[in-house]
């Protein structure tokens, strides 16, 4: 269906444009007319027509001035001018504003049919663009909340994987390296600082789970968790890497608020705990945080600034060298380890050189932190008396030369643990998993298969398989195939049906066009 406006302020023109506009569309179309300015654009905001037809010389607002008042709020209205004020300048004013075409009376009727429906194709058009549009938005609010959900994941309860991080920065948008966590928990009641009926809120807010995202997104630009018990995880991003009092105080302000619309709109008891603005790599300190807070207040939203209990360093001690040592033997990452830990040495030499005890010490913590890092790590095997020597190694050493080297020496030694033994599962892994195909390649095996053969999860061993080997799972077994058939086509007379189906494929047509995208000739030609 299609709706039309005609306006002109001579009664015959309406008639006449409506009687041919009925004759040739019937059904398909509606139609409303207007004589003069004003009324066409109160009849506008009303009917909300597809196309209009518009003269220029009506009585009062001229057709120029009233498209462009229509064009205010109904820019999707496709517009032809019907006039026999032939004047360029007005012709052209027209255009300019997207008519689509200037009639000048008396108009041909095959002309004006001929308009008419292609301002029909412009309005389809328009209607399949936008449907495409909501089509896109509509997936968009399904797979956004999980998308986030995994980032959230991710953050918290896996190990920090950059580029899974980059993909999600990527996919939601988010140019922030910082940001903090606001950890949402409810219940049906609040009794004596106990949230009750945990699992009867959770399912209530599970049901109105979209609702709660909208509210949420109005006070924070936040990445929102799926339900998790009865508590719901916010990540939000932050450009900076700490915030003054006053921003503390907004925060903490839009947190009151949001908890109040909250518990109006979900006739659910919310409270909210905040954690501190933390790099992304160390949100879960900052969940923690938020946990914390709600954990020693009774109040509806706690920021971990108000509650903190925590220890607190010397102004100048380098704690990001100490993190970043344990950060980086832990992740097997040896040169960078031994960079953290000469520059912690540095530091500990020009400050307090003359307190040698303290800085053995402080060096023996080091390197069984990172010995304990490692055996956490399954890069080290636990004995009772592995360290027997270090306490007498580390008294006896005289030089501070030495010592820094006995600890450079141990810092290397674990994180090359955790690297090596890293690297030899992945090895050990992946060398099963070619043995189980040189094996079944003949047989319809799937990357489920291999990876249940090596007691591997299908994501892990998929990225796994292509780290260690540098290519994925399927082109290896497809090469391997096509290696096998070449054999067979070198050294046998079997017929292509026979190759094909020793090599693991059923359909010969199928095999042949592998053969052929892998080999750039057929099976036939490679045989001739």
């Amino acid at each position: 269906m299609y709706s039309i406006m005609i306006a002109d302020d001579e009664g015959i023109v309406l008639d006449s444009y409506t009687y041919l506009l009925n004759e040739e569309f019937g059904d398909s179309i509606s139609i409303e007319t207007a004589k003069t300015g004003r009324s066409v654009i109160e009849l506008a905001e009303r009917y909300r027509p597809d196309i209009c037809i518009m003269d220029i010389r009506m009585p009062g607002i001229n057709g120029i001035d009233a498209i462009k008042e229509i064009r205010k709020r109904n820019p999707g209205i496709v517009f032809i001018i019907s006039s026999a004020y032939d004047k360029f300048g007005y012709a052209q004013e027209a255009m300019g504003l997207g008519v689509i075409e200037y009639l000048h009376k008396p108009v041909d009727r095959e002309k004006f049919i001929k308009t008419i429906r292609r301002a029909m194709d412009q309005v389809d058009q328009d209607r399949e663009k936008r449907a495409k549009e909501l089509e896109i938005l509509e997936k968009m609010e399904t797979v956004t909340p999980i998308i986030e959900n995994g980032l959230v994941y991710n953050l918290l309860f896996q190990d920090y994987f950059q580029e899974d991080i980059m993909n999600f920065k990527k996919l939601l948008e988010i140019e922030e390296d910082y940001g903090y966590m606001i950890v949402l928990v409810f219940g049906e009641d609040l009794q004596e600082g106990v949230l009750t009926n945990a699992v009867g809120a959770s399912v209530r807010v599970q049901n109105h789970i979209r609702d709660l995202r909208e509210i949420v997104k109005s006070y924070f630009l936040a990445i929102v968790s799926s339900v998790m018990a009865n508590k719901i995880v916010l990540f939000v991003p932050y450009a900076k890497s700490q915030y003054d009092y006053n921003e503390r105080i907004e925060i903490i302000d839009n947190t009151r608020n949001m908890i109040r619309r909250l518990n109006t709109q979900m006739e659910v008891v919310f409270r909210a705990g905040i954690g501190t603005i933390k790099p992304l790599d160390k949100q879960m300190i900052s969940f923690n945080e938020a946990l914390d807070g709600l954990a020693v207040s009774c109040s509806s939203v706690v920021h971990s600034d108000d509650v903190a209990n925590y220890g607190e360093y010397e102004d100048d001690y380098p704690v990001d060298k100490e993190n970043a040592i344990y950060e980086h033997v832990g992740r097997g990452e040896t040169e960078q380890a031994i960079t953290a830990a000469n520059q912690f040495f540095d530091w500990m030499q020009d400050k307090y050189a003359s307190y040698e005890t303290d800085i053995k010490q402080k060096t023996l913590e080091f390197v069984l932190q990172a010995e304990r890092l490692a055996l956490e790590k399954g890069g080290k095997t636990y004995s009772f008396r592995s360290g027997e020597n270090y306490l007498q190694y580390v008294n006896k050493t005289e030089s501070y030369d030495k010592l820094r080297k006995w600890f450079i020496d141990k810092i290397t030694e674990a994180s090359q643990d955790v690297k090596c033994r890293k690297e030899n599962r992945s090895s050990g892994v992946i060398d099963k998993a070619k043995e189980y195909i040189q094996t079944h390649y003949k047989n319809d095996i799937s990357l489920d298969d291999v990876s249940r053969s090596v007691d591997i999860s299908p994501y892990y061993f998929s990225k796994l398989f292509k780290d260690v080997e540098g290519e994925n799972f399927i082109d290896y077994l497809t090469n391997l195939r096509i290696s096998k058939a070449k054999e067979l086509l070198d050294t046998t007379d079997m017929s292509m049906k026979e190759i094909c189906a020793e090599v693991g494929y059923s359909n010969p047509n199928y095999f042949s066009r592998i053969f052929k995208k892998t080999m750039g000739v057929s099976p036939t030609e490679y045989k001739n």
